[in-house]
């Protein structure tokens, strides 16, 4: 096997990794989403600073997450192109 080939299938095992990565955050990402809107829920309803405290704390978790879940997609994308350019190189 050439040194290309090997290429392509360390960037296959990386790229599923990323998917696996990807799956479980948007699931985490799912669970923070729902947390975030109970939180911003009782705040509004019960009017008190540790509310309001606490949905704020959500919601930095829900943007944490989303950023997380960005930077990943963008490694993604990174390690697609460079699989194409490999892939093109073999032809």
């Amino acid at each position: 096997m050439g040194r290309r080939e090997q290429q392509l299938l360390a960037i296959n095992d990386r790229l599923a990794g990323i998917s696996e990565d990807e799956r479980l955050l948007a699931e985490e990402l799912s669970f923070h989403r729902s947390l975030a809107d109970d939180a911003a829920r009782d705040a509004a309803v019960y009017d008190d600073p540790i509310e309001r405290e606490n949905a704020a704390m959500t919601a930095g978790d829900v943007r944490r997450a989303e950023r997380r879940l960005g930077k990943l997609a963008d490694k993604r994308q990174k390690l697609e192109t460079k699989r194409a350019r490999l892939l093109e190189k073999l032809v």
